[in-house]
């Protein structure tokens, strides 16, 4: 079999390679894939089966994000230095540090008072869809409803949303050319996040709130608080962590219920199923493909003899088809349990700070959906992003009734 994870050409026209991933799993769960000196990356270890994946994110001590960061593309060393700011690209006790300051954001207090502001979003956003002539799901529920919830974590005002939304789309579709028609627009964006969140932070030094922001700020009891640069790097990873992966799970799911209507038929029946389904959504999507990391020694991985500073490739798509861990994989079941997805990483230092908060904007919105518009129907094709690093869809058409 050709194999070509990387394409994404092909991400754009079918969405994940499910075909040559399943083949990897059976002959050759670590595979090495080859390199493309055009584009500028050399060859890597592809992994893909679940307990492969789980190792290598579980080990930081054995395989790093920041030696040559976390994202697939290579970056110049004068551009990672800035880059590790970022906790997405910290290795452990760095990471520990900042993900212990930026945890007191997210406790599950913080998170489960935000269920009825998410609910109420979710309400408001079907009573103006109703008053729409053309109602596109992406558009309409899937993007703004975590745009929302970030403004509310920020403090920001809700009318910055759509800067918000465009910024995050020129970062994250720079491949895609109805998001970034030019190369610099992605680094611009970055640079107006970097800006934004300065200014919040000024702001609620001078007037602190009861929000995530003015938490980050000030000093924990031990007197740590978020450099400035770090802040600003926590602003962005939130500004697209926080967005893509919930806008495009919520997007995929709702695509995965046109295609399983009888599923679909389930949630209206029993909307209780909304708490298994947002795990199986997020296990069926895999909003995020894959993630890298960098050997730090000689080791192995499945038995796969690899050796340092070799490029490795987790594809979180084809983990979660596994089918030594889920039974009928191909199969969309909103009542799976247990449902061991790693949609959101594989556990370690990097398992999503965000998961609880996603889980429960999917949770609500699906119920929502179902109790109001039993329904919805798609109305047209959906568009995917051209990314193999987003499992993303730009645009879904759909009616309400």
């Amino acid at each position: 079999m050709d194999i070509d994870l990387v394409d994404q050409d092909f991400y754009q026209r079918n969405g994940a390679p499910h075909d040559q991933l399943a083949w990897l799993r059976a002959n050759a769960p670590v595979y090495r894939h080859k390199g493309d000196e055009e584009r500028g990356w050399p060859g890597f270890w592809a992994v893909t089966r679940h307990a492969d994946v789980v190792h290598v994110s579980r080990r930081s001590d054995l395989f790093s994000s920041s030696r040559k960061l976390a994202l697939f593309n290579e970056m110049p060393e004068d551009q990672r230095a800035l880059q590790r700011l970022m906790m997405l690209n910290q290795d452990p006790p760095e990471h520990t540090r900042r993900r212990s300051l930026v945890n007191r954001g997210f406790t599950p207090r913080m998170i489960g008072a935000l269920e009825q502001h998410i609910r109420d979003i979710c309400h408001e956003l079907v009573d103006e869809a109703k008053g729409r002539e053309s109602v596109d799901f992406v558009r309409d529920f899937a993007a703004p409803l975590p745009l929302y919830v970030i403004c509310e974590l920020l403090g920001a005002p809700v009318e910055d949303r759509d800067k918000i939304f465009n910024w995050s789309n020129q970062m994250i579709g720079a491949e895609d050319p109805d998001y970034a028609a030019d190369p610099s627009e992605g680094p611009d964006a970055a640079m107006q996040v970097y800006a934004y969140a300065n200014a919040l932070a000024a702001e609620r030094r001078a007037r602190p709130r009861e929000d995530i922001a003015t938490k980050l700020i000030m000093p924990d009891a031990a007197g740590e608080t978020l450099t400035e640069e770090e802040f600003d790097l926590f602003v962005l990873l939130l500004v697209v962590a926080g967005n893509e992966t919930t806008r495009n799970a919520a997007s995929g799911g709702m695509l995965a219920f046109f295609e399983h209507p009888e599923q679909w038929r389930r949630l209206v029946a029993d909307r209780s199923l909304a708490r298994t389904a947002a795990d199986e959504i997020v296990r069926w999507v895999s909003p995020v493909n894959l993630f890298r990391r960098t050997a730090t020694t000689d080791t192995t991985i499945g038995g796969q003899e690899v050796k340092e500073d070799d490029k490795i490739v987790v594809f979180y798509s084809s983990a979660n088809r596994d089918e030594e861990v889920f039974a009928d994989p191909y199969t969309f079941d909103i009542g799976r349990d247990p449902n061991p997805q790693i949609g959101f990483g594989g556990g370690g230092a990097h398992f999503c700070l965000g998961n609880h908060l996603a889980k429960l904007e999917l949770r609500v919105l699906f119920e929502v959906l179902a109790e109001r518009l039993p329904n919805l129907a798609q109305a047209g094709p959906a568009r995917r992003l051209r990314s193999n690093f987003i499992n993303g869809i730009k645009d879904l058409p759909v009616t309400l009734s």
